[in-house]
Order: C-alpha cells, then structure tokens, then sequence
C-alpha cells in the first residue's frame, strides 16, 4: 500500500492569499487561519503596547531603548515561518528604522514578544508558536491571559524556556525584560477603575 503523498508546505503566498478577516501564519510548513481577536483581546494589547510604547520606545517617563510594535509579521527560519505576536520588542539598535525599508514583515528575530491568549489560539501559542520561539533565540516570552488576569514571564536557557514567575491581580506588573518600570494594571487588563490618578 502506497503512502499518500506529504502535504506541500505553505508558503508566503498562502498568506497573502488568506482572507482579510482573519490572521494567517505558517507554523512548521502549516497554514493556521485565526480568527481576529475579540474585544477583551484587543483592549489587553492596545493598553500593554500603549504602555510599552510610551516608556520604552518613546521614552517619555520611562527609560526608552526598544522598539515596540504591535502584530509584526515576523518571518524566522530558512524556510521561514510565518508569526504575527500581538506585540514584539526590539532592542535599540537591533532593528533599522531608516525609512528604505518598509517591508511588511521583519526577519529580525525579536528580543521579546507577547502572545494574548484567547480560547482559539492559546494551543497553537503555547505548542506551535513557543517551541520556534525558543529555536530562533527569542529571549523573552510573554504569555497573557485576559480572561484570568494572568501574565507568565518566560526566559530563554540554552534550550528551552523557564517561567520566571506568573504574575496578575491589582498590583503593577514587574517583569523581565521591562522590570525598570512597574505596568499599573490598567495598562494590562483595561480595567478604567484601576488607571493611576
């Protein structure tokens, strides 16, 4: 009995063609459809990569030295695969905004990323997405989870990641790789009742 023949690999062109309502990515040669995130989701981000963006990037009240960008599309690997993080961080220097390039992905392989975990995509984050993650040298990973108000900080070792610690509740966020500042958890979990006066 014959095998049957190994499914081709997805391509970047397989991207392209998805539909504009969902986000596409190429995970191991494999085509994943997502559909767009959810409020809860939207708002988790928007307030972390405000945030983020203001104090490390920007440097206003904050230390600046990153680049913060919301949903890079990231093509890591020969072949490559294909990740959009809901938010992704650059040291200074390590990422080139001189204005001729203007791809729509980045090849630079981050120095943090952020997944927000919903109920449809926190398996492929945490099976597909962390174990390519780990391979190309990402050092630090943020897994969110809006709906349980949990943040869990990951560190690269020499082959896998370590969980620093879980984090969540009603105090400021202290962790690797942005412990210089404390995220108020208004920033975090969009809750307007905690926003710092």
């Amino acid at each position: 009995m014959s095998q049957p023949a190994p499914k081709p690999r997805a391509t970047y062109q397989d991207v392209l063609n998805a539909p504009d309502d969902v986000i596409a990515e190429v995970l191991d040669g494999e085509l994943h459809l997502m559909p767009r995130p959810k409020r809860r989701h939207i708002r988790t981000a928007s307030g972390l990569g405000a945030f983020l963006f203001t104090a490390f990037d920007a440097g206003v009240n904050g230390p600046g030295g990153w680049t913060i960008i919301y949903e890079p599309e990231l093509h890591l690997g020969p072949e490559p695969d294909i990740l959009v993080p809901d938010l992704g961080g650059w040291r200074d220097g390590r990422l080139a905004d001189d204005g001729e390039n203007d791809d729509p992905f980045i090849t630079v392989v981050p120095d943090w990323v952020c997944q927000i975990l919903s109920p449809s995509t926190l398996r492929v984050d945490r099976m597909k997405k962390m174990p390519i993650y780990a391979r190309e040298r990402v050092p630090n990973v943020w897994l969110v989870d809006p709906r349980e108000k949990t943040v869990e900080v990951f560190r690269l070792g020499e082959a896998k990641y370590t969980l620093l610690g879980t984090f969540g509740g009603d105090e400021a966020l202290v962790a690797e790789p942005f412990e210089a500042l404390g995220i108020p958890p208004a920033f975090v979990w969009a809750n307007k009742g905690s926003a710092p006066k």
